[in-house]
């Protein structure tokens, strides 16, 4: 199937903030909170851990010589912190007295600040940690197990810890902590060490805050959407850093054509951010730009349905600097899975309106931001026609702006998808760099590195290729996630077999969403499903990956827990006829990814090749 065949509407699919600072911002949150359901979700605005009456007392008075945009975020916290370390050491020394915790040496300003990170083997939390290391702090880390995000943290010098302990953050002989200590989304509020430096009076801060402080002094652009903010944020971050800009920039994947892994260092104004909506954890972000891929219902442990989703979606539009801009896809239907309807609530009695062959959406006074919409209709602003395969494997297109055409693009990388992808980036990067280059110059400068982008780990990686069998890997974990990259491998491969390695992700996410997985497994020709991978959720289990697997019906499936077994099954198969083409897809957001390494091996070791 061609590029072109793809009917966008055939597949329908399912339907932590930090503490405000100012009473305006705390209005605002109060009254989004008012057009919230009643469940837990509401309680987001508020961070578990980071005590705003604090802040709100507190006045900070950070000296930026030199250092600019660098130290600012920590500097605010640690000042804070070392205030508050001295207030509640006054008041539970009387109690405390057999935990020795002589905290007094922190008035030492001279002395090498301490930030200790819990749960930094994620791609968010080890991103921050390294800008730490960067900044010249102290840092240290721990995580239930390895990841590969903490190989270049331990190359960097941070003091990582494999498990959760009080004593991962105190000095060998006891007598020196953390200044604060950063917590992950994924860290629950019993966690030992979060416990520990709460008793003593360590600062603990959620994500959302640092990420808050870290950002507010730059021009941040905020990537987010329910799906392709890693891809988008990376290819942005990719194509202004080789435009010359000296940005900053965190995404949340590994770039392998980043030296930093998933982070940019950078001393220009420009930050390129991936926003994650999960925990609510860009609710305290204030974006200049702020692009919106998509909304769908995901995160289903989080949010309890898609309004939901939507609701904080626009709360996160609220959150736009005035005189900023907004960059969503304006498309109707399964390429933008609800992104256009938040148009609908970005001012009151604001609709858009038609001209031209072209859907200009203007903001009212009260949003203070422009809107700028991009997709496949010749609706959008920015619009791709003509969208094609091409020799590289990946798409060609026609790019237009309002109505006109501007030029030819090409990408290595496949689907769809990835189409609304650059087509975000342009428009994001005509918005930020237009006043100093014409836009046919911005254009032809763009085509070129747009070409060159060749993506990001675990988002269609070709793992290795052995006589006629081709081992791909993604993420993919969501039922429109699992469609568009199958979509996209029929595109590189159209006349192999596609066999996927399906690995559930977290129950919850599998019992809303089964028979919509069931439906985007179905463009597949063979599907293994796996034992569900689920690290973070405890309670019931009332389905498993041997129900999803039962619920396919447009194409054979089996389901096998192991994924040792797994990979001996496949190899066996395989070296039945090893000159077959066939294209193996592993899929999923756990520890799936080892399959195709462990296969590629394994039948190499079956063949004899060295």
């Amino acid at each position: 199937m061609t590029l072109l065949a793809i009917k966008y509407t055939e597949f329908k699919p399912c339907p932590s903030l930090s503490a405000t600072f100012t009473a305006k911002k705390k209005k605002e949150n109060q009254c989004s909170t008012k057009n919230m359901s009643t469940s837990p979700l509401t309680s987001v605005s508020d961070s578990r851990y980071f005590q705003p009456n604090f802040l709100e007392k507190v006045k900070i008075k950070v000296h930026l010589t030199g250092l600019r945009y660098k130290n600012t975020v920590l500097e605010k916290c640690i000042l804070a912190s070392k205030k508050n370390r001295r207030i509640s050491l006054l008041k539970t020394r009387a109690t405390k007295r057999e935990q020795h915790c002589n905290i007094e040496h922190l008035k030492d300003r001279n002395q090498q600040n301490w930030v200790h990170f819990v749960g930094v083997g994620g791609c968010g939390l080890s991103a921050l940690a390294l800008i730490a290391v960067k900044q010249g702090f102290e840092v240290s880390g721990s995580d239930i197990q390895w990841s590969s995000f903490m190989d270049g943290l331990q190359q960097a010098g941070v003091r990582l810890h494999i498990g959760h302990s009080t004593l991962n953050i105190q000095s060998e002989n006891g007598s020196r902590f953390p200044n604060c200590i950063v917590v992950s989304s994924a860290i629950s509020e019993d966690n030992a060490e979060v416990l520990h430096a709460k008793s003593i009076g360590i600062p603990v801060y959620k994500r959302d805050y640092w990420l808050a402080k870290l950002t507010e002094n730059h021009t941040l652009i905020a990537v987010s959407g329910t799906h392709g903010k890693s891809t988008t944020s990376a290819l942005l971050a990719y194509v202004l850093k080789a435009m010359g800009d000296d940005l900053m920039a965190v995404v949340g994947a590994s770039m392998p054509q980043f030296p930093g892994g998933n982070v940019i260092w950078g001393d220009g104004p420009h930050f390129v951010l991936e926003a994650d909506e999960y925990d609510g954890c860009f609710l305290g972000l204030s974006p200049y730009i702020a692009v919106v891929t998509n909304v769908e219902w995901e995160h289903v442990d989080f949010f309890q349905d898609e309004e939901a989703v939507k609701t904080f979606f626009r709360r996160f539009l609220k959150r736009i600097r005035v005189g900023g801009h907004l960059i969503i896809c304006g498309d109707e239907g399964t390429d933008s899975v609800g992104a256009r309807s938040l148009l609908d609530y970005t001012s009151e009695g604001s609709k858009p309106e038609h001209a031209s062959g072209t859907m200009s959406v203007t903001s009212s006074d009260v949003d203070g931001y422009n809107i700028i919409t991009y997709g496949i209709s010749s609706t959008n602003e920015w619009h791709a026609s003509s969208i094609c395969p091409n020799s590289k494997g990946g798409t060609d297109y026609v790019l237009y702006h309002k109505g006109q055409p501007l030029a030819n693009i090409s990408l290595q990388i496949p689907g769809a998808h990835n189409v609304l992808n650059s087509l975000a980036v342009i428009a994001t990067v005509t918005v930020l760099l237009q006043g100093r280059r014409q836009v046919h110059e911005l254009i032809n400068s763009l085509k070129l590195h747009l070409l060159d982008f060749i993506g990001l780990s675990r988002r269609f990686e070709r793992i290795g290729k052995i006589h006629g069998c081709d081992i791909y890997d993604d993420y993919a974990h969501h039922p429109t996630e699992v469609y568009f990259v199958l979509q996209a491998a029929r595109q590189r491969f159209p006349s192999m077999r596609l066999v996927v390695v399906f690995q559930p992700h977290t129950y919850s996410r599998l019992a809303v969403l089964k028979d919509d997985f069931a439906v985007a497994l179905s463009h597949a020709d063979h599907v293994v499903v796996t034992a569900v991978y689920s690290v973070r959720e405890a309670g019931p289990r009332n389905v498993c990956g041997k129900d999803l697997a039962t619920s396919i019906i447009s194409s054979t499936s089996e389901y096998i827990p192991s994924l040792d077994d797994v990979v001996d099954k496949l190899a066996l198969e395989i070296c039945k006829d090893p000159l077959r083409e066939i294209v193996i897809l592993t899929l999923g957001a756990g520890d799936v990814n080892t399959v195709g390494p462990k296969l590629l091996h394994e039948l190499q070791k079956r063949l004899c090749i060295a």
